[in-house]
């Protein structure tokens, strides 16, 4: 009958207007999984850095292998070139040396390591937790839409106090410290940017799936392989057995 096809477009549209509307994830859906990530990976980081040695040259070993391979992966989906390919796994390699030299200094390389990662995770978590908050203009949408400018000021702020913490916790260098902090930060961003925009250029969301909360290895580490070679010049301009910050 007529009215029947009528009928079932009435109760159609009631259904939409009673149905209960879908819940989207808020700009807080994955800090679950981020903390879960970070209470397994942080502890592990820090114990291995703390100990040096075998337990060091190991978790270096396979975050240098699961980074080259996740790149390798990520040129391939995106079909780069040779070259690419090439520098990208260079630049992995030239990250893990440094971090494998810095921690290698007898007097300063346990203290340097664990200054570095504290300030890059500093960076991280203030730059996540800015941008979730606050939001606003966007940072660099052609590279990395979901990053805004007011969670690259949290990233930064949060790494200048890293330092400052860790000056009042040593030495009396905090304006030299919180500067020195500051350029390592604005370092990771950049290292966070770079690895953005390789994604970008490879058409992929995510390095990996490694890490629930975070996305691959390469997600979780890009900012640590930039600041892994500043403070590795760094170094080498103040000379083997100095502390960073000061």
């Amino acid at each position: 009958m007529l009215w029947q096809p009528l009928a079932l477009r009435r109760h159609a549209g009631l259904s939409r207007l009673t149905r209960p509307p879908e819940t989207r994830p808020g700009r807080w859906g994955d800090l679950r999984l981020r903390v879960l990530s970070a209470l397994v990976l942080a502890p592990l980081s820090l114990l291995c850095i703390w100990l040096g040695g075998l337990p060091f040259d190991a978790l270096l070993l396979a975050a240098t292998l699961g980074g080259a391979i996740e790149w390798s992966q990520m040129v391939h989906a995106g079909r780069g070139s040779t070259t690419t390919l090439v520098a990208g796994m260079l630049y992995i390699l030239l990250s893990a040396a440094a971090l494998g030299w810095l921690r290698a200094d007898p007097l300063v390389g346990r203290v340097n390591l664990l200054f570095l990662l504290l300030l890059v995770w500093a960076s991280d978590v203030g730059a996540y937790a800015a941008g979730r908050a606050i939001g606003g203009p966007r940072l660099a949408p052609r590279i990395s839409p979901g990053k805004t400018i007011s969670g690259a000021v949290g990233g930064l702020a949060a790494a200048m106090l890293a330092g400052v913490i860790a000056a009042l916790a040593s030495s009396p260098g905090v304006l030299r410290s919180a500067a020195l902090a500051g350029l390592l930060g604005m370092v990771a961003q950049a290292g966070d940017l770079a690895e953005s925009y390789a994604k970008r250029r490879f058409g992929v969301k995510d390095s990996g799936r490694l890490i629930p909360g975070h996305g691959g290895l390469l997600d979780r580490v890009d900012a640590l392989l930039a600041v892994s070679l500043a403070a590795a010049i760094l170094a080498l301009i103040s000379g083997r057995g100095e502390v960073l910050w000061q």
